[in-house]
């Protein structure tokens, strides 16, 4: 599903400028960023529209990801392993797993594949990722609540209320697995926000994440770009743990 950059933008409307002002500025200077990269589309050739990572296995421009179950399952996957790591960390993992399946002539990437592993050769498959004891079991976790889940959409409640799942994974599952509209906040969002004065430091996770929903249409594509392009901005401007930055292309637009 091919979106022109037009077709892209935030329409005008009685929400909040500044937050659609943000987003376009992004999207003019970046582009659609593809989110969430696959490994799947990496063993093809796929593509990294960002200056900023080495990561393969974007899919700019075509929104119709995921369209498989092992696709699914592993953005899932990856939205658990990329806690407190790099993505570049997360895809050594993720293609150490799949190796590992495939060793055992498993070539299917699913949720009764990972459970069928030894917990101890999971850990090791998964140790680029970091706290491989304790994702190994949260990782196991997750694969039976989804092998049990079907064809239903879950809750973001219901998510939460895994082990290991916090709001930003939660999140991050809803909107890139299941493709439901529910606004990702991370480390790089708030800090954007909070140096440009739209939120205090001391804001919630949920404050963030309304600031953005209360302050946008209802949009998949808009708010996985959104997402992805703020991380893409703060891997160029908020690389340094200042507590002000000179984050000149988004000041002027204030």
């Amino acid at each position: 599903m091919k979106k022109s950059m037009q077709d892209l933008s935030i329409e005008k409307t009685g929400m909040k400028p500044v937050i659609r002002k943000i987003y376009d500025c992004l999207l003019t200077s970046y582009g659609p960023q593809g989110w969430w990269p696959l490994t799947e589309l990496r063993e093809a050739g796929g593509t990294n529209p960002t200056k900023t990572g080495s990561i393969q296995g974007y899919h700019p421009d075509d929104y119709t990801y995921p369209q498989t179950r092992s696709q699914q399952f592993e953005i899932i996957c990856g939205a658990l392993l990329t806690q407190n790591t790099s993505w570049i960390q997360v895809e050594k993992a993720l293609l150490s797993l799949k190796d590992l399946l495939s060793l055992q002539q498993i070539h299917s990437f699913s949720p009764e594949a990972v459970l069928s592993l030894d917990q101890e050769i999971l850990k090791e498959a998964i140790r680029p990722a970091g706290y491989y004891n304790q994702k190994a079991v949260r990782l196991k976790n997750l694969a039976c609540w989804f092998s049990e889940l079907g064809a239903r959409i879950p809750a973001r409640t219901e998510l939460l209320s895994l082990k290991g799942v916090g709001p930003e994974t939660a999140d991050s599952i809803l909107l890139y697995a299941f493709k439901q509209p529910s606004f990702v906040v991370d480390a790089y969002t708030k800090r954007i926000v909070t140096n440009l004065g739209l939120a205090d430091e001391k804001a919630s996770y949920n404050e963030i994440k309304a600031l953005f929903e209360e302050n946008l249409p209802e949009d998949l594509i808009v708010y996985q770009e959104y997402h992805a392009l703020l991380v893409e901005h703060a891997k160029r401007y908020y690389q340094k743990k200042s507590t002000q930055i000179n984050d000149v292309m988004l000041e002027n637009i204030l």
